[in-house]
């Protein structure tokens, strides 16, 4: 099955750094959200002359972690959370594209501090166009939801009014531009 994509060209595709974002969100004390980013960040896709065939592999530097709060940031880098000196990166491998119910997915293999989990991320495309520059590009958005526990992310404390400092469900969104690379 093809499908048909307005714009879509194949080729090598790969970050554009300055107009993409990756970020996550966590509950905290049971009332509100923690919101962070990874400042550096990699990813190279390939698309296929069938979309449905396309690639993605896509790295984050765990040491770039930025929730806004340096101190947290610190104790994100260590054992209790990512361990960032012995896991330095965040890597996802696709090993599939689905286009179900008018939505694509892209299935893939994500390693968080040396874990390995199957994950699906919903891509939901901006379209494709030129910039000022002749560059092609192609923009989109793409979430999953993981549980941190399952990549050995434990570290929790209980709280006096009940409940954890910190929900398990960890949503990740990737905001993504990418420009083709030339022949």
């Amino acid at each position: 099955m093809s499908i048909d994509i307005p714009g879509y060209k194949a080729g090598t595709w790969t970050i554009d750094p300055a107009h993409s974002e990756v970020g996550f969100s966590i509950r905290h004390l049971m009332i509100s959200k923690v919101k962070g980013v990874f400042e550096n960040f990699d990813a190279t896709f390939v698309t296929a002359e069938n979309p449905l065939e396309s690639t993605v592999s896509a790295k984050a530097h765990v040491a770039s972690i930025n929730t806004k709060n340096p101190d947290r940031d610190a104790h994100l880098r260590t054992g209790d959370f990512f361990l960032a000196e012995e896991f330095p990166t965040i890597d996802f491998v696709s090993t599939g594209v689905r286009h179900e119910g008018g939505e694509f997915l892209v299935d893939g293999d994500l390693t968080i501090k040396g874990v390995t989990k199957p994950v699906t991320f919903e891509f939901d495309f901006g379209g494709f166009g030129q910039d000022p520059y002749g560059n092609y590009k192609a923009g989109a958005t793409a979430k999953t939801k993981v549980n941190r526990e399952d990549f050995g992310l434990t570290y929790n404390a209980a709280l006096e009014t009940g409940g954890m400092l910190l929900g398990d469900d960890v949503v990740i969104t990737l905001e993504l531009q990418a420009v083709l690379n030339q022949a």
